[in-house]
């Protein structure tokens, strides 16, 4: 078995000849060449986001002259260099800065994932830990993307450095996914508990990410703005990896260096869509009516520069070229996947019926009522990038596989108390969709996975699935329908074919949103 593994491995990295397609050889090695080529692209996914080689092209240091130049601006360095950041993706950013940057960095502090240390050092991944004499001073917390005690206790130290500048010192903010739960800094009299209950009821009946950090922002110190309003005067360069669709600078990490664009009405509004209003304790009404009286009226964060340095469309395009490179035509259909996960899987599995038909049957493509019922979706869930049109064109005149790719954040609403990700929830969904029909002649798989490495509480990236699963899963005795009723599509992975269909990759150390991959392969 083992032996056979490693060949199916050696076929999943060479090129796919269309000689092959239909052959023996290609029909016993589709199921786990297809799984192997999947993994692949997924980790090719992140390996153009990780942070070191990111942040090295953001910054350039002239060590004669002591220049930095971050992008067409230059800053002048003389031991004026100070440091902080917050995010999944953060200490390896701090690792190259500081590595980068040497003796003109004074002094850091960053707020990173509960474990992540151990974690990067037990992956053997060197590159991501700081030296034993680093000056940048790491706090743990925020466990399972939650903001806690500790985290807190690095947002107060966070803000304590950026106070204590002057106008000749410069503070570079290294900030990415993640970064909102490490960063939490309520303002009194509201508690960490009390942010924490009303942010968990507003995902819990599907905010977007946009819509909870507009209530973050109002009841933080460092959000909306807050951090480069400390730091003032000094200059503020804010490097930032995005987890955000379209890569609104406000949004990530709920924007501490850049100033809210949102008022107190704005909260209310979000407020009363989800129902929370009336349940609102009164330290949350206080800080909300005192934000609504400022007589200094909206910060300003003119002496910040902020930098997107790394993207979903960035982690796509790598992919996009890889999967190529194997002999896929790869088409990127979005970097702006949202709604609600339910849809966005109907979105996916009915894509692969509609596209499949136009690969095995060109000029026929699917039912007519299928065609249209896919441009529904697609207008029902406002991708404002979707090229849907531009990818089945591509599918038509194509003799061997295809590869979709796309990006970005679906929500899930919480019926039940099971334990999943959105990912492996989209993913299962999917499976569910895909066995509705009769698929012939192709193959067909679906992987959806978080770039971070984790998926909700669990310590899988995502899952990857195929049309079989509905029957497999009934052969064990394994209802799909209930797991899903429940939210608790990591045990329904766990348990299905062993844990076989989960991505497990650890911690990546970055993170820019989730990544969907779906294959379509003639046999």
């Amino acid at each position: 078995m083992a032996a056979a593994l490693q060949v199916l491995r050696h076929l999943a990295r060479a090129p796919l000849s269309p000689l092959l397609w239909g052959g023996p050889l290609a029909r016993l090695a589709s199921s786990m060449a297809l799984a192997e080529q999947a993994r692949q692209l997924f980790e090719s996914t992140v390996g153009a986001v990780l942070p070191g080689p990111m942040l090295q092209r953001a910054l350039s240091l002239d060590p004669d002259s002591g220049q930095l130049k971050v992008r067409d601006r230059s800053f002048q360095l003389q031991q004026n260099l100070y440091l902080v950041g917050f995010g999944k993706a953060v200490l390896g950013m701090a690792t190259a800065a500081e590595e980068l940057l040497g003796q003109h960095l004074v002094q850091g502090v960053i707020s990173v994932p509960k474990g992540i240390r151990a974690a990067m050092e037990s992956a053997g991944k060197q590159e991501m830990l700081l030296k034993p004499h680093s000056r940048v001073q790491v706090f743990e917390g925020a466990e399972n993307n939650l903001p806690d005690r500790d985290a807190l206790r690095a947002a107060l130290a966070i803000r304590q450095l950026a106070e204590g500048l002057t106008a000749d010192d410069l503070l570079l903010v290294l900030i990415s996914g993640g970064g909102s739960a490490l960063l939490p800094a309520p303002i009194p009299p509201v508690t960490l508990e009390e942010k924490q209950t009303l942010t968990k009821l507003l995902a819990a009946r599907g905010a977007t990410i946009q819509e909870l950090n507009t209530i973050r922002k109002a009841l933080s110190q460092l959000k909306g703005g807050g951090l480069a309003q400390a730091a003032y005067p000094a200059q503020v360069v804010s490097l930032i990896l995005s987890d955000v669709v379209g890569d609104p600078v406000e949004v990530i990490a709920s924007g501490p260096t850049v100033a809210s664009i949102h008022s107190v009405q704005d909260c209310l509004h979000i407020l009363n869509r989800y129902g929370l209003r009336a349940a609102l304790p009164r330290s949350v009404k206080t800080v909300l009516a005192r934000a609504d009286s400022d007589p200094h009226g909206p910060h300003t964060c003119g002496h910040v520069l902020n930098v997107i340095i790394g993207s979903n469309a960035l982690a796509l395009a790598e992919a996009q070229k890889q999967a190529e490179a194997l002999g896929y035509r790869a088409v990127v259909l979005s970097t702006a996947i949202q709604g609600d996960v339910k849809s966005v899987a109907q979105f996916y599995a009915l894509l692969a019926r509609v596209a499949g038909a136009r690969l095995t049957m060109p000029g026929a493509g699917a039912s007519v009522e299928e065609d249209e019922q896919l441009y529904e979706l697609a207008a029902e869930l406002q991708l404002p990038d979707l090229q849907l049109k531009e990818a089945l064109e591509a599918v038509v005149g194509t003799r061997g596989p295809v590869c979709l790719l796309a990006g970005g954040e679906p929500t899930v609403q919480l019926q039940g108390s099971g334990k999943g990700g959105r990912n492996q929830e989209l993913a299962l969904r999917v499976g569910a969709e895909l066995g509705r029909w009769p698929w012939g002649p192709i193959d067909v798989l679906f992987l959806s996975g978080g770039t971070d490495g984790q998926d909700g509480p669990t310590e899988a990236a995502g899952a990857w699935v195929r049309p079989e699963l509905i029957s497999q899963a009934a052969a064990q005795g394994l209802d799909v329908a209930a797991f899903l009723a429940h939210n608790d599509s990591h045990t329904f992975f766990c348990r299905f074919q062993g844990g076989a269909h989960l991505l497990h990759t650890g911690l990546t150390g970055t993170n820019v949103m989730d990544a969907h991959l779906l294959f379509l392969q003639p046999r």
